[in-house]
This record gives C-alpha cells, sequence and structure tokens, in this order.
C-alpha cells in the first residue's frame, strides 16, 4: 500500500524566525519605522529593489520597469497608547493610539517608548478586595481616564531621567508563542502576520524563479489602524492597477461573538474572502476560481459599505483600482493573545501567490 506523501511546508524555519522577531518588535501606530526595517531586511534579497515613503510605508518591486502594476498589501503598524499626562507622583494617564482596548489593559505589562529607549512599566490596577469594599457603590470598571503607568518612579524628575516624556509611545510586551494544533499567539498580529505573508509571497516567487508579466509592488503600509492613511498616500504614489490586499477578520467561532451579525468564519479552515462594494467582484471571482484550482480552502462573508481595511484606500484611489480582500482568521483581535491557525497563514500565502501567477495585464477586469 503507497504512503501518502507528506504537504510539504511553506513556513521555513528561516521564516518562522523572522516571524517571532517581526512580532516580537514594537511597532505602534506613527511610530512603526524599527519594525519597516526589520522586515525590509527580511524582504531584500527576494526583490529587485525597495523604497520607502515620506511616513514610513515601505515597498519592494520585483521587475519595476514594467509599465502594469499590481499591489501585494498589509499594514505595519500596531494599535498602542500615547502617556498624555504625568502626575507629580509620578504615574503616568494615557490616551489611545488606534482601536486599543481599554478593557484588556489592567495588570498588563508594557514598554514606554521614551527618548533614552523602552522603560518597562505596567498597567496598575487595585485588588479585588479594595474595589468591592464599598458596598455603596459600583465595582469600578477600566476606563481611559482611570488607568495609569506605574514605572517604579515616584516622580517627575526620576520619569524624565529614564527618558519618558508627554507623547511618548507605549506597547504591551507579550509576544510570540506557539500553542497547541498549530496555533500560534501574539500581540499584533493584525497585522504584521499580513507583512510576513506578503514577504513570504515574494520569497516563494524569487525561489520557484518566477517571471512576472508586470510590476509587482510588495506594501507593508503605515498607519491603517488610524484611517488607513499609509495605504492612501502609497496608492496615489504607486498607481496601481490591480490591488491584492491581506488583513486579518474574526473567528466568529470565538464565544460572545453574534454570527448573526459577523457570518461564520473559523480558524483553521482556510483564508476568508469578502463581498461588498469597495471589493471588484470580477477579481474576486479569479481568486475564487484559482482557490478552487489549487484546491485552498476558502471561507466567504460580507462586508456591507466599507471593508474597514486599506482595500477602501486602494480600491478608491486615483481613477479606481481593481482590489480584492484576503483575510486571515483571527481570535481575540487587539488583545495581547490574539491566535491564528499556521495552516491558514500556508493557504493565504499559497493563494496570493498562485494568483499572481494566474493574473497577467490582458486579464479582463471590466464590469461592462
Amino acid at each position: 500500500m503507497a504512503v501518502a506523501r507528506k504537504k510539504k511546508e511553506i513556513i521555513s524555519n528561516d521564516s518562522l524566525a523572522f516571524l517571532t522577531s517581526y512580532i516580537n518588535n514594537a511597532s505602534p501606530v506613527g511610530f512603526e519605522s524599527s519594525g519597516q526595517k526589520l522586515w525590509l531586511n527580511y524582504i531584500k534579497p527576494f526583490v529587485d529593489t525597495t523604497f520607502t515613503d515620506p511616513y514610513g510605508t515601505a515597498v519592494g518591486v520585483i521587475n519595476p520597469k514594467a509599465s502594469f502594476k499590481v499591489v501585494i498589501e498589509a499594514h505595519a503598524d500596531e494599535i498602542s497608547w500615547f502617556v498624555n499626562y504625568i502626575t507629580n507622583d509620578g504615574l503616568l494617564y494615557l490616551k489611545r493610539n488606534g482601536g486599543v482596548d481599554h478593557q484588556v489593559a489592567p495588570a498588563q505589562r508594557v514598554f514606554i517608548h521614551g527618548k533614552k529607549g523602552p522603560v518597562p512599566a505596567v498597567f496598575g490596577w487595585p485588588a479585588i478586595h479594595t474595589r468591592m469594599a464599598n458596598t455603596d457603590s459600583k465595582e469600578q470598571q477600566p476606563k481611559v481616564d482611570n488607568l495609569f503607568l506605574d514605572t517604579g518612579a515616584r516622580n517627575k524628575k526620576e520619569l524624565e531621567a529614564l527618558g519618558v516624556h508627554i507623547g511618548a509611545v507605549v506597547t504591551y510586551q507579550d509576544g510570540f508563542a506557539e500553542l497547541a494544533n498549530g496555533y500560534y499567539a501574539g500581540r499584533a498580529f493584525d497585522n504584521r502576520i499580513g507583512g510576513f505573508m506578503i514577504a513570504e509571497t515574494a520569497r516563494l516567487l524569487k525561489q520557484n524563479k518566477k517571471q512576472l508579466p508586470f510590476a509587482l509592488y510588495v506594501v507593508n503600509a503605515v498607519q491603517e489602524e488610524v484611517g488607513l492613511r499609509g495605504a492612501e498616500m502609497i496608492a496615489r504614489r504607486i498607481k496601481p492597477d490591480v490591488a491584492i490586499i491581506t488583513d486579518v477578520t474574526h473567528d466568529t467561532t470565538t464565544p460572545m461573538i453574534n454570527k448573526i451579525i459577523e457570518g461564520e468564519v473559523a480558524c483553521g479552515k482556510g483564508p476568508s474572502l469578502a463581498y461588498g462594494p469597495a471589493v471588484h467582484n470580477k477579481l474576486l471571482n479569479l481568486v475564487q476560481d484559482v482557490a478552487a484550482k489549487s484546491k485552498i480552502p476558502v471561507q466567504l462573508r460580507a462586508v456591507s459599505r466599507s471593508t474597514g481595511t486599506d482595500t477602501d484606500s486602494f480600491a478608491y484611489a486615483n481613477d479606481g483600482c481593481p482590489s480584492v480582500l484576503i483575510s486571515i482568521p483571527l481570535r481575540y483581535m487587539h488583545t495581547t493573545v490574539e491566535m491564528l491557525h499556521r495552516s491558514d497563514i500556508e493557504s493565504t500565502i499559497s493563494l496570493m501567490y498562485d494568483t499572481l501567477l494566474t493574473l497577467t495585464p490582458k486579464t479582463n477586469l471590466s464590469y461592462l
């Protein structure tokens, strides 16, 4: 009896080492440069040239002289906090930088990225004994205006000596971890997993010596978490003919999520393809045909008026750019323990790779 050959894994040991360091590195909104340097250093062997824009979006280009331009894109930034007010006792109060969830903050460890480098701190929170001691009032819940950081410094002067200042950005310390059954966990998989997947797509093209009939722009954009700003800028600059965007979406099998509202998407069942006005129907059909031909499982969902991702910026840029969104299912979005499945990462990379090998400048994407 013949033994079935194990499917070749896409993610190599070197790739996983890069993913680990990339997730463990802080890349907060507006301060993405250290993560972008890591990403550019990794992708440079797989592309012909690279460039960055004034706000830090990083781009690798394959076949740059071709006139027809295709983008594969992710965003590099992660949600974070800003130091907003420092008390005389050396405690720090904050403002959001992106859609950070205040309810998961109490008792978390963080880094304050000051002028002298990262300063470790904690979100202080009163013990349950003290919070429940006053029976005349409801137990206090975490809110932006009652959350504070404690570095161990006990006055402003000690904080200044550490390099902490108003406007310093704050990120959680939690990093990459491997869990059971092919799951990974960490902060900022939204959307550094996308940056990893587009880099791996470029690596496979180089490794397999594929010649594309168009220029491929591998784009890692900044400032998605505050309104898709990086994508908006780089779309105007590149003026692509086609854009393939990758981001995360909710695993709706997670407890407390309403499938009637969010649809049905689960980790381990393949990338999710979205229907919506910004998503180009003919390009979406092409991606679905590629998935069927390559036997890549996909899940479908609807996104109503906007995708909430960089797809919107590319689709409506310039004179309009046919754009498609390929999302990877994620549990616990915008927490320190975002969780996804290795098989979905590999399937998403495969789907982008096979789509690029199918697409040509002559592909008919006209609606009429």
